[in-house]
């Protein structure tokens, strides 16, 4: 692709995002916030215990992002951008992870690795961007959370 194609690609893709980041936030206050969140989150059980663990972590995900990206505006449009698009991805990298622990196909498994992997490559560039810190690194989990041991 040339470059000028390239650029319009670019700046649709950017324009895209904020729409949707800006339409989400929107919802979010129009509706009466977290609740109403929390409802389309709510994750529909398909009767197969076996993927329980997995769809309890996506509903957890979902509901952290959704609840992370309502940000009060600042009037800083770059910054107020940064901080609906850090939860974005991060739900994306918390989704990825749980297909991690409870997927089985070799190559959603491979896709759920090159997303963690993009996504917080994304993160540290829009927070660099805007002179956030960057967090200190710490390795990804895929297996699943240890159960807590019983009290006898």
């Amino acid at each position: 692709m040339d470059s000028p194609a390239r650029h319009c690609v670019a700046v649709g893709a950017i324009a895209l995002t904020i729409g949707l980041s800006a339409g989400a936030a929107f919802l979010v206050s129009a509706h009466g916030g977290p609740q109403w969140v929390l409802d389309i989150c709510r994750s529909i059980g398909s009767g197969n215990t076996n993927e329980s663990p997995f769809l309890a972590e996506n509903d957890l995900a979902m509901k952290k992002m959704m609840s992370d990206m309502a940000v009060k505006p600042t009037g800083d449009v770059d910054a107020d951008f940064v901080a609906m698009m850090v939860p974005h991805h991060q739900g994306a990298i918390d989704l990825a992870i749980a297909v991690l622990r409870y997927g089985r196909n070799a190559q959603i498994r491979r896709l759920a690795q090159e997303i963690i992997v993009t996504q917080q490559q994304e993160i540290a560039a829009m927070r660099l961007a805007v002179g956030e810190p960057l967090p200190s690194s710490v390795p990804s989990p895929t297996e699943p959370a240890p159960k807590p041991a019983l009290d006898p």
